[in-house]
């Protein structure tokens, strides 16, 4: 049994005329009636039933062109899906990156896609983990970074590294010259952290409530350009080293590790399962899964990879 004869007896089925199936098949009809008896010899049973009006199925055929179809239609997808895989991906895919990340993340991201798959375009989307995470789910955004993922059946992720928070001072604070701050110190430097709302003050309050501590939490703000600046006046605040990468390149800050404990969050690569582009979008989520890991393994992302 092979696909040409079940192709040849589909087209006997549904012409219901020998004549008619063979020019439909471009072959002769004593080409296409040896390859039925052949089936037919195969299989031990009769097929067709043959009569002056043409041709019917017998009660056992109709049973056998059911999943002849079913196969001729699983090799035809097989074929879509292979030649689909072999064509570059392309459309239009959206990605949200946290605010602490996008500075860092977001032109490199652009300009790896760009290279690997021409025909995608990126619309980068900025905004706050609960945000990205709220959109992905619901089909808004294709690919996120999110800190602290919670499964979901309408995403797919993959857990990335894990990243520590450090206390950010402008230059020249004295706490600059320390190895470390303990978390119960805090309590003793005015910092401006993102509201309620956001990861990573809950973090920090998850700690503190578990720990019966109270960081000197003067000011929040959901900005990381109003926070920068706040910290230039002399607060401090609490963030990944990746999110004041240039402003401690520049020198005009530093960061210092906070130990006992030490807060940190969990980054992932997340996919949603509602986007219409789902090659595109899952090509686009392995660029940046691998971009994310080689700039930790060089050291300019300070994580540690899962």
């Amino acid at each position: 049994m092979d696909l040409r004869q079940l192709r040849s007896f589909i087209n006997i089925a549904d012409c219901g005329s020998l004549s008619r199936a063979a020019e439909i098949s471009r072959t002769s009809q004593p080409s296409l009636s040896l390859q039925i008896k052949h089936l037919e010899a195969e299989l031990g049973i009769e097929l067709l039933n043959r009569h002056a009006r043409g041709i019917t199925l017998t009660d056992i055929g109709h049973i056998f062109s059911e999943h002849a179809r079913t196969i001729l239609n699983d090799v035809d997808r097989l074929k879509d899906t292979i030649s689909s895989n072999v064509r570059s991906p392309t459309g239009k895919v959206s990605v949200g990156l946290p605010t602490s990340a996008c500075r860092g993340l977001s032109s490199r991201i652009v300009q790896n896609v760009a290279e690997k798959y021409p025909n995608i375009s990126i619309h980068i989307v900025e905004a706050m983990t609960g945000t990205l995470d709220e959109w992905v789910q619901l089909g808004r955004l294709d690919v996120a970074l999110l800190y602290n993922h919670k499964a979901f059946e309408n995403v797919a992720w993959t857990e990335m590294m894990v990243e520590d928070l450090m206390l950010i001072a402008a230059r020249g604070s004295p706490v600059l010259l320390r190895n470390a701050v303990t978390f119960d110190e805090l309590k003793n430097y005015p910092l401006v952290l993102p509201g309620k709302t956001h990861v990573l003050r809950q973090v920090i309050d998850r700690i503190a409530a578990r720990a019966g501590l109270e960081p000197n939490i003067a000011l929040d703000s959901d900005s990381l350009t109003a926070i920068t600046n706040m910290v230039s006046l002399g607060f401090m605040t609490i963030m990944p080293h990746f999110a004041m990468m240039d402003e401690i390149a520049r020198n005009e800050m530093g960061a210092v590790p906070i130990i006992e404990p030490t807060p940190s969050w969990r980054m992932s690569v997340v996919v949603s399962k509602r986007t219409i582009n789902a090659r595109s979008s899952k090509a686009v989520a392995t660029t940046l899964a691998e971009e994310i890991r080689s700039m930790v393994e060089s050291g300019i992302w300070k994580a540690r990879l899962r």
